[in-house]
C-alpha cells in the first residue's frame, strides 16, 4: 500500500533581493565608517581638549562660509590666505623659504613646510610674518586635513594633518631649518572658532611652534591648535 505525502513548496529566493540586501549593508558600512571619526570627535576628543570661545564677536566671512562642508581640498580651504582673512599673512622673504617638518609619531617624516605659501595641497604652509625655526616667538604652520580613513603620510598634503589630532602632550616635533635640527615637545592642544586669532600671538620668552588644522577630522567647523616649545640642549 503507497501513500503519497505532499511537501511544502520550496520558495526560493530571488537574486535581486538578496543583491539589494547587500548594497544595503555596505551602504550602512560606509556611512558608519564616513561619520565614525566626526562623532567620535565630539564624544571622545572634545571631551579631553579645552575648547576656547573666540573673543572676536562676529567676523563674517573670516574663513570657509560653510563649515559643515568635507574639507577633501577645495580651493578655499587650500589657499592659506583666506584662513585669516583679517590678519593676512606677510609675504615675508627668508634667508631660506622652505624647510622640513617630522612627526614620528604620525608617521610624517620630512614634510616640505613652505614660507608664507600659498597652496595647502603642496606643501604645510608657515604664516608670513611668524618667528621662524629656533626664534624667539611662534611658529604658525597650517596643514590641510581630511578624514583619517585617506591619511596618506607626507605623500598627500591634502591630508598631511588628518591625524593630528591624535597626537598627544610630550610628543616631539622635529624641524630642520637651514642645516639645524630643533625638536619641539608638544604641550598644549586647543580646539578654537575658525574666527579666532589666538594661534598668530607672538610670544618672545621662546621658541614656540603651533600647528593648525580643521576639526572634526573631514570638516572645518572648528580649527585645532597644537602647541609645542622647543627642547634646548
Amino acid at each position: 500500500m503507497y501513500r503519497y505525502v505532499k511537501t511544502m513548496p520550496r520558495v526560493p529566493v530571488s537574486r535581486p533581493v538578496v543583491v539589494s540586501y547587500m548594497l544595503m549593508g555596505i551602504g550602512v558600512f560606509i556611512i558608519l565608517w564616513t561619520v565614525w571619526p566626526i562623532a567620535s570627535f565630539f564624544f571622545v576628543d572634545q571631551i579631553v581638549l579645552a575648547k576656547t570661545v573666540s573673543p572676536v564677536a562676529d567676523l563674517t566671512g573670516q574663513g570657509p562660509t560653510t563649515p559643515l562642508a568635507f574639507a577633501s581640498g577645495d580651493e578655499k580651504t587650500t589657499d592659506a590666505n583666506t584662513w585669516f582673512p583679517l590678519q593676512p599673512q606677510k609675504k615675508v622673504s627668508a634667508p631660506v623659504n622652505s624647510y622640513k617638518l617630522s612627526i614620528p609619531s604620525l608617521d610624517i617624516t620630512d614634510a616640505t613646510v613652505i614660507i608664507a605659501g600659498d597652496d595647502l595641497g603642496e606643501s604645510i604652509i608657515h604664516y608670513g610674518g611668524t618667528a621662524l625655526p629656533g626664534e624667539y616667538g611662534n611658529t604658525v604652520l597650517f596643514g590641510h586635513s581630511t578624514l583619517p580613513q585617506f591619511f596618506r603620510g607626507t605623500k598627500d598634503y591634502r591630508s598631511i594633518f588628518a591625524t593630528l589630532p591624535t597626537i598627544k602632550v610630550g610628543e616631539s616635533v622635529h624641524i630642520t631649518y637651514d642645516g639645524v635640527s630643533y625638536r619641539y615637545v608638544v604641550t598644549d592642544k586647543v580646539v578654537v572658532e575658525p574666527t579666532d586669532l589666538t594661534p598668530l600671538e607672538q610670544r618672545f620668552d621662546d621658541s614656540y611652534i603651533t600647528l593648525v588644522t580643521c576639526v572634526p577630522p573631514g570638516t572645518y567647523l572648528y580649527r585645532l591648535n597644537v602647541k609645542a616649545k622647543l627642547v634646548r640642549i
